[in-house]
């Protein structure tokens, strides 16, 4: 692999994630030289079962926040959620330019409208274009995924060059035309490639990925079959996908409906982009479905991964106002279920079983009508040939894909002492040519829950989840100012723990515990303050509850003084 000659210079660059690897989704990759800071990606990704309420997670960006006089601007490779979904949050904490392609900042701009914020610092750029921030220059180079207009960038920097290729698959006969600049590739590696960032998602894969095209064959089949209403649906973002389904849609004479939200804007900011070609005059309302017959409707809609408020979750359960799946049509299922996702596509299958449908799904055989956007073995490792880096850091993925990535780096000559993975925080220094891991910055998860970013911690994620298994207990007592003494029996409240009317026994023993709690109080003859009547009142009535029916609700005493 290609040897660097020790620049002639003082600095040192700096590389960590601060989202993205050892996990899959909320990609942020920072990059920095000196007093100069390039942040690369800015994504989000869905709280897991564990996370009571919360809406979204997103990076932990102290150390931006921190440097934040440093940060030169945010560049997007593309326009999906796990690379741009924490931008209006990112925003709101840290102004800076935002870099990306026409598609990308579209979808971008959305977003900024719903949180009302300026899309002022939007740039666009183009494969050709150059950007300089600070010390470092960047380029750009095409890649092909599930998206149009993806890029990979090259950095180059006093040290060397650094490559992020973006999410990739080398796809030679790509549905949109948007081939990969697989000579441009070539080129940037034979410069000399300090360090690679190389995307990991499929490096478990063996082989190559297949042409979306070949999809594009599967929909039209399916279409020309279908006799009664078709509903497809896909992840929104996949622009690619769409467009086949409209090109189905033409060459079967039928109608096409959106249903969700997402997928309603990503087609208008397709097609104002020019990224989607939509004859004129398919495009209808649901509430226009009544005025066509069955074999003339096709449906395109959220709702792949099982989501229970996406559209066709509640199509499948008949809760949607406005379409019916009836006995005899078709449903198509154009993506995989995301690990994690399976139980939510799984119940949305049963139910789509019961209302008679004819549905086409992975789970059915080998369907053809997915194909992932990311490359398999073989194109990673094409990837590494042709970049020739001296240095590689695997990113986007679980560790069990950052560790297979480094096996094909190393399978393709890359030294294996050369090869980092890295944690989130995890920080890369090279200076003078010599890159070593040894210390770390904050990074971690921030929470979304509603309009709030990172008000929600692991106590009150703690309360959440006590408050979801146990139930909580609220108790109101009522003193005398003056006499410090009960003017009525304590009010009992239970939420979640235990059925008021079938426990008015357990419910009427707690009164009386928390009575003889404050007599006591009272007798001792201390002059005891309310902190601990409510520690007391905690205490005794726990104890009890936990002994009568092995729970232990929240307990929070009320005291009113009168």
């Amino acid at each position: 692999m290609n040897q660097h000659k020790k620049p002639q210079h003082a600095g040192k660059l700096s590389v960590f994630a601060l989202g993205g690897v050892f996990e899959i989704g909320k990609n942020m990759y920072v990059l920095q030289y000196d007093d100069d800071i390039i942040v690369i990606d800015c994504g989000s990704k869905f709280p897991d079962e564990s996370l009571l309420g919360i809406d979204l997670i997103v990076p932990d960006i102290t150390y931006l926040l921190e440097n934040k006089q440093r940060v030169r601007g945010l560049i997007i490779t593309h326009g999906h959620e796990d690379h741009i979904g924490a931008i209006p949050y990112i925003l709101k904490q840290l102004d800076m330019p935002v870099y990306g392609t026409p598609l990308t900042l579209g979808l971008i701009r959305g977003k900024l409208k719903e949180h009302n914020l300026s899309d002022k610092g939007l740039h666009i750029i183009k494969t050709d274009s150059i950007v300089e921030l600070g010390a470092m220059k960047l380029s750009f180079f095409r890649t092909n995924h599930s998206i149009p207009d993806c890029v990979g960038i090259a950095i180059d920097t006093p040290e060397g060059t650094v490559v992020h290729t973006g999410d990739f698959k080398f796809d030679l006969s790509p549905a949109n035309k948007q081939f990969p600049d697989v000579h441009k590739m070539a080129r940037i590696g034979e410069r000399g490639v300090l360090l690679l960032l190389s995307e990991s998602t499929n490096a478990e894969r063996p082989g190559f990925t297949p042409s979306e095209k070949l999809v594009g064959e599967r929909i039209e089949e399916a279409f020309q079959k279908a006799t009664n209403k078709i509903f497809l649906t896909t992840f929104a973002s996949n622009v690619n996908r769409l467009q086949q389904v409209i090109n189905a849609a033409r060459i079967t004479d039928r109608k096409l409906l959106l249903l969700g939200r997402s997928m309603v804007n990503v087609v208008r900011v397709s097609q104002e982009l020019g990224y989607l070609d939509v004859p004129e005059g398919m495009l209808i309302e649901p509430k226009e479905a009544g005025q066509f017959t069955r074999d003339r409707i096709a449906i395109l809609c959220t709702g792949s991964q099982g989501e229970p408020m996406a559209a066709l979750s509640r199509l499948a359960s008949s809760t949607h106002p406005l379409i019916t799946i009836d006995p005899g049509d078709t449903v198509i299922f154009a993506s995989s279920p995301i690990p994690g996702n399976e139980r939510n596509v799984a119940s949305t299958l049963d139910h789509l079983y019961l209302l008679g449908a004819h549905v086409i799904h992975g789970g059915s055989g080998s369907t053809g009508m997915h194909v992932s956007g990311h490359g398999s073995q073989e194109e990673l490792k094409l990837m590494l040939t042709l970049m020739k880096p001296t240095y590689f850091v695997p990113i986007h993925g679980e560790y069990r894909m950052l560790h297979q990535h480094r096996q094909l780096a190393v399978d393709v000559g890359v030294e294996r002492e050369h090869i980092f993975i890295l944690r989130n925080g995890d920080v890369l220094d090279i200076s003078g040519g010599k890159a070593v891991s040894t210390r770390q910055i904050p990074a971690g998860n921030t929470l979304v829950d509603g309009f709030g970013i990172g008000d929600v911690g692991n106590i009150v994620l703690r309360d959440r989840k006590h408050l979801s298994e146990d139930g909580i207990i609220v108790i109101v007592i009522t003193l005398s100012r003056q006499e410090n003494a009960l003017l009525s029996d304590p009010d009992v409240i239970s939420r979640g723990f235990v059925y008021v009317k079938e426990s008015e026994g357990l419910l009427g023993e707690v009164s009386r515990i928390v009575i003889r709690a404050i007599e006591e109080l009272q007798e001792s003859g201390n002059d005891w303050k309310w902190s601990l009547l409510k520690t007391k009142t905690k205490d005794s009535v726990g104890s009890f509850l936990y002994a009568k029916t092995k729970r232990r609700p929240m307990i929070l005493p009320i005291i009113i003084e009168v």
